[in-house]
């Protein structure tokens, strides 16, 4: 790559995928260019391929991508200097590929709502909480304290639309205060009041048929998605000299009275039909209905599927005052959580003990259950059979006994206050005692121990250690350790093509299970992503390794990403390189599998990395001869 012109690369590549007109915007990670195409037909695949200091192409989520290695931050800084083309560029509406139709829901779901699902999750703890508090008489439902609670606990709930319209317009690439505005009509106090009058609405002499659109959900994001189209004609349409304030002005009046005309009532009726048709599914057959609920919900989180059930879940308590989704999730999430208390309780592998015991906290008390799926019951295989048979028996009893929440909580231990008021709360506990049993003693009984040696890596490392220990250069050998504790994936089944075929080098995958990423060698950082994702490392041996946390997790634009070094700097082995919330990442639908790769394996002697195992932090995990 030392003798690569990127110019003439950026250039070259710009022609092989059909010039700047087929690129509706583009974008880099930490090694590829990253390339929306109005047409991929005019793109020449072969020829790309073939360009200098091109490693391959690949065709994933609706990009066409390059993949350059280490110096695709150049290739991208020249691009721009010869296109208009920026990260932030603006979509059109012309279509482009994203992908299967449930792809793009899940995608379209995941990127509205997960900004706001932790603030959602808090609010609904509250508000349970202060249910319980005046239940059992120690907070007077009457009093000043109350209201004030109760204010702070329904905010997010009343005014929901508002919160849609700024993350629904980011993704539509819409005005979000034009957005804002719009919701804002929606919730205004006269609105509401007109919705809970007896006498016709009218507007202009059209009948009005109103709806109470506080707490709604489908409405929002309906209209800011017609708001975008509206947008980007009158941005076309209108004289520069008065398009400032005139697009807003138009969008305004027409989205508004369109919204309450058409869009609020056909969305409203639509929303509340889903909700009849779950309440039936949990009326003619609720065991039925609880146990694929319970039974699949994990499989549901691990592919980021759960995305598709919050906008119902929302729709049933904001119409119904309760979800009854809800129900079957408890003994779901408290299921896996034991079957990963067991395998604490169980394995003789301290490395493995140290993951279980705090996910299994995790999932109890907090209902997030990510850490102990992907660090510890995956891994193992059957803790995670196991948690599933708990959740099919424990729904199953549960939606038998027609419980539900009356809150959007994580269904935890502490989210109990938000079941007390729907359904029968004893076989709500039942159903959850037997999902919690279920899985704990399948797997303490049958699941296998793993000896003391399992987590002995070829290091000889048996215990996690508090900090990294440095990494040996002895007789022209070189040892990269793991960035972070957890479960060695052979890179072959690595869910990229490109890492997995090695044409980025050989390493292999980790799934970790903190979410502290260190350093595996001494060097110099050559790159480090803005999105905190990614780092390239170049040690002072020579070796060159990129460590990759998650898999296309550049989607995820940094968030959930804290980065703890910059580009050109040095670091010692074992010096933090970024702190990653886990959940974060495996709640917005991506992999966590962190890799660990020598770039630059062509020019060394041998490379070889251990592909299996678990590893503790500190632990070697490739072996190079330079």
């Amino acid at each position: 790559m030392a003798s690569v012109d990127y110019r003439s690369l950026a250039g070259e590549i710009l022609q092989g995928v059909g010039g700047e007109k087929n690129i509706v915007s583009a974008a880099h990670c930490a090694t590829r260019l990253r390339l929306k195409l109005r047409d991929e037909a005019k793109a020449d695949t072969a020829a790309v391929e073939k360009l200098p200091g091109v490693i391959t192409v690949m065709k994933a989520g609706g990009q066409y991508q390059v993949v350059i290695g280490d110096n695709v931050p150049t290739v991208y800084a020249e691009l721009g200097k010869i296109t208009k083309l920026t990260e932030d560029a603006t979509v059109d509406d012309e279509p482009v590929s994203k992908g299967n139709l449930l792809s793009r829901f899940i995608d379209l779901i995941s990127s509205i709502f997960s900004p706001v699902i932790w603030p959602l999750a808090a609010s609904g703890l509250l508000k349970a909480f202060l249910s319980l508090a005046t239940q059992v008489g120690l907070l007077d439902p009457a009093s000043q304290t109350n209201v004030i609670l109760a204010a702070t606990a329904d905010a997010l709930f009343y005014f929901l639309p508002l919160f849609l319209a700024v993350t629904a317009a980011k993704k539509f690439k819409a005005n979000q205060f034009t957005s804002m505005a719009i919701a804002g009509a929606l919730v205004y106090p006269s609105i509401v009041a007109l919705a809970a009058q007896t006498e016709p609405v009218s507007f202009a002499g059209l009948p009005v048929v109103m709806m109470n659109y506080s707490s709604s959900v489908i409405p929002i994001i309906v209209a800011v998605w017609l708001q975008g189209y509206l947008e980007r004609f009158l941005t076309r349409a209108l004289p520069s000299a008065i398009r400032n304030f005139t697009t807003p002005l138009l969008t305004l009046l027409v989205m508004v009275p369109l919204v309450l005309l058409t869009v609020g009532p056909i969305t409203t009726y639509a929303a509340q039909g889903l909700s009849a048709g779950i309440s039936t599914a949990f009326t003619v057959a609720p065991w039925l209905a609880g146990a694929i609920m319970g039974g699949f919900w994990q499989v549901f989180v691990l592919f980021g599927l759960h995305w598709g059930f919050v906008p119902g879940m929302l729709n049933e308590i904001a119409t119904q005052g309760h979800s009854l989704l809800f129900g079957p999730l408890l003994p779901a999430v408290l299921a896996q959580a034991a079957a990963t208390l067991a395998v604490a309780f169980r394995t003789h592998n301290k490395a493995r003990r140290a993951v279980a015991g705090p996910a299994s906290l995790s999932g109890f008390l907090a209902g997030i259950t990510e850490p102990g799926i992907y660090g510890v019951n995956l891994p193992l295989k059957r803790p995670f059979y196991f948690g599933i048979a708990g959740g099919v028996i424990g729904g199953a009893i549960v939606a038998a006994g027609g419980s539900g929440a009356t809150s959007f909580v994580f269904p935890s231990l502490l989210g109990l206050p938000a079941f007390t008021t729907v359904g029968n709360f004893v076989l709500l506990l039942v159903g959850t005692g037997a999902a919690v049993m279920i899985a704990f003693g399948l797997t303490f009984f049958f699941c296998p121990r793993e000896a003391e040696a399992a987590a002995t890596s070829d290091a000889g490392s048996s215990v996690p250690e508090a900090e990294p220990v440095p990494a040996p250069t002895i007789a022209g050998t070189v040892e990269v350790l793991a960035p972070v504790t957890g479960q060695a994936v052979a890179l072959k089944e690595v869910q990229d093509k490109v890492f997995a075929s090695g044409a980025m080098g050989k390493g292999l995958g980790i799934i970790p299970a903190d979410g502290r990423i260190y350093s595996p060698i001494t060097g110099t950082i050559k790159a480090a992503m803005k999105t905190g994702h990614a780092f390239g490392i170049k040690s002072d041996d020579g070796v060159e390794v990129l460590v990759h946390i998650g898999i296309d997790t550049v989607q995820m634009q940094g968030r959930g990403f804290e980065a703890k070094v910059a580009r050109g700097q040095q670091v010692q082995v074992g010096d933090l390189l970024a702190v990653v919330d886990l959940c974060a990442i495996a709640e917005a639908g991506y992999d966590t599998t962190t890799l660990v790769m020598v770039t630059n394996t062509a020019q060394l002697a041998s490379v070889n990395p251990v592909t299996e195992g678990t590893f503790a932090n500190g632990d070697a995990v490739i072996s190079i001869q330079v």
